[in-house]
């Protein structure tokens, strides 16, 4: 008996020794590389607490398993999972953060940007643009249901992580009539927005084609492609993710995905190596890396990186007073518009709002409404799933919006942030978490309708 309990336990130690090898090692330098920008992003960017960053951006597993060292001084950290698989990231000033990889940290900590200024002060003009609140909110709303569901939305304080919500915000007929915030954080509190980062760049992208800058139903311009099959690819293929390139999105494992955000200098570079998998138009496929691909494609278009990198600020966030919003860039100093952008979850309301007003931010044409009707219009492939952007439906089964209006789109980050427009009932519902597991969307949306007069 005893030698085969001896048995036993040499085959479990050898298969967790083939696991470890097989599964774990390869995918070490990407959960380092995670846990180094993103701890690097919320401490110096966001101004968390590196324990509430532990506890939130960094909660979920294998990504949980690395540690990070904070240096202050340098404005930069350092990840390692048991010492190794060393991963550096460093903060740059109006860039965002940035990992270290080909390109040396020194170079990369003496660069920075000066964001333009607004020209304004939002202390002293009223919502939306600025902060300062009506004194009468809309009738006919039940504001004391209301506040409980927002309530309800976020862990008591004190308690253990159960529904994993930051911050949630409501805007009805324009005015902001409810929000709520996890204990310690506020209205100006700037949350990861991950891939809510891609609608920004839609948005972007529409200001350049009033410009006339940019002609999305065009071949795209990518010399590397001129000799192939990938030159037909047009601007509105990869606004739509149908660009037919070979990419596999997952970021829990090794993907086109985590190569591209985890180990790459130059994003739009690496997604230009992509091969063509299926005719462009014909297939719909989530992928980050046509949002970078466009990145780098708004950036040949402005033309200038000083106005590239002051575009977004510029032509879009202070027009509608997300001045507590910052997109980073990679060591290229291509803005990662697939995934790296910190903002306020009344920032994010606003953004809503230029959407509900159907490109108008207070009289301002931000946005022509027939770039906003192409946002929200379904991609051909998508099977009325995805639009420009914009999300139509959920893209999980488990969160399917089964009791709210059809006219519903949405802006959606990976680890549950949620930007939602229901014209229908002129409303913009944000809601900032670190988790769905334990958070119903559409019983979160239903409650917040249902608040509502008629």
């Amino acid at each position: 008996m005893k030698k085969l309990n001896k048995k036993i336990l040499w085959l479990l130690v050898t298969a967790l020794l083939i696991f470890v090898i097989w599964y774990v090692w390869p995918r070490l330098p990407i959960i380092t590389a995670f846990a180094a920008k993103g701890m690097c992003s919320s401490v110096f960017l966001a101004d968390k607490d590196p324990e509430r960053v532990y506890a939130e951006d960094l909660s979920f597993f294998p990504i949980s398993l690395a540690k990070c060292k904070v240096d202050y001084e340098e404005r930069s950290v350092t990840s390692t999972v048991l010492g190794i698989a060393k991963r550096k990231a460093v903060y740059r000033e109006g860039l965002g953060a940035v990992l270290v990889l080909e390109k040396p940290g020194e170079e990369l900590s003496a660069e920075s940007f000066l964001i333009p200024a607004p020209g304004y002060s939002q202390d002293t003009i009223p919502w939306p643009k600025g902060d300062v609140m009506p004194a009468a909110l809309p009738e006919g709303v039940d504001y004391t249901r209301l506040g409980e569901v927002l309530l309800e939305a976020i862990d008591d304080p004190g308690t253990e992580p159960f529904k994993k919500t930051l911050g949630v915000a409501v805007v009805y007929n324009n005015v902001l009539i409810g929000e709520q915030y996890l204990e310690g954080y506020d209205a100006w509190t700037k949350f990861h927005g991950w891939s809510m980062t891609k609608s920004v760049t839609g948005a972007m992208a529409g200001r350049l084609v009033m410009e006339g800058r940019i002609d999305v139903t065009a071949p795209v311009d990518v010399p590397e492609w001129a000799g192939d099959d990938r030159r037909n690819i047009t601007m509105e293929q990869i606004l739509h993710m149908s660009s037919g390139l070979d990419w596999y999105e997952n970021y829990f494992t090794i993907s086109d995905a985590t190569i591209m955000l985890m180990q790459s200098d130059d994003m739009f570079g690496s997604v230009v190596k992509s091969e063509l998998a299926h005719e462009p138009g014909s297939f719909w496929n989530y992928s980050s890396g046509d949002a970078n691909l466009f990145s780098g494609l708004i950036r040949k278009a402005v033309g200038n990186d000083d106005r590239y990198h002051s575009y977004p600020y510029t032509e879009l966030f202070h027009r509608i007073g997300m001045l507590n919003t910052v997109v980073e860039t990679d060591a290229s100093g291509l803005f990662v518009a697939s995934s790296f952008s910190y903002g306020s979850t009344r920032d994010w309301a606003r953004f809503g709002m230029l959407f509900l007003n159907n490109g108008i931010f207070e009289g301002d044409t931000v946005l022509s409404s027939q770039w906003v009707e192409f946002m929200k219009k379904p991609a051909p492939a998508s099977a009325g799933t995805y639009a420009a952007t914009f999300w139509l439906k959920e893209p999980s089964e488990g969160n399917a919006l089964t009791d709210v209006p059809d006219d519903i789109f949405f802006a959606d980050g990976f680890l549950g942030q949620r930007v939602y427009v229901i014209p229908s009932k002129n409303l913009v519902v944000v809601r900032m978490g670190y988790s769905l597991k334990n958070f119903s969307l559409n019983d979160f949306l239903r409650d917040v309708i249902a608040t509502l007069p008629g």
